[in-house]
């Protein structure tokens, strides 16, 4: 059996995987987009993009549950964000100081997953990351 990369992505790659393609580097796509990768799509990604499209810093052209289902119809894996991964975002090191960014942090820390991510405070926490800018 083959090895399987399970990656969590950060909000704002699902963005640009959905509006602007091209600002994910090819071999990230590739990666992502591999038949031996499994995607998760973590519920503060989902609660990060509603509150933006509700203070109006983001429009979608379909409902938020459409996008989701969307999403989530095409293989992806939904993760809820439980009490293991609240208690591990206060363990973290003060490098990002976003609730969010630190809940996706914990998230990949606790479950073993890889975050695909192009913020450079994410990167310098010591977890499996891949670097969404190069």
């Amino acid at each position: 059996m083959g090895f399987t990369l399970k990656l969590l992505l950060d909000t704002h790659i699902w963005l640009w995987l959905q509006f602007d393609k091209d600002r994910v580097p090819s071999q990230v796509r590739r990666r992502i987009s591999s038949v031996s990768t499994t995607l998760y799509l973590s519920t503060v990604c989902v609660m990060e993009i509603a509150i933006k499209q509700a203070v109006g810093k983001l429009r979608l052209d379909i409902p938020m549950l459409e996008f989701v289902h969307g999403l989530t119809s095409k293989g992806i894996l939904s993760m809820a964000l439980h009490i293991e991964h609240a208690v591990a975002m206060g363990a973290l090191p003060l490098h990002h100081r976003d609730p969010f960014d630190r809940a996706l942090i914990a998230q990949a820390k606790v479950e073993g997953l890889t975050l695909v991510t192009a913020d450079p405070r994410i990167l310098r926490y010591d977890i499996a990351t891949i670097d969404g800018r190069k």
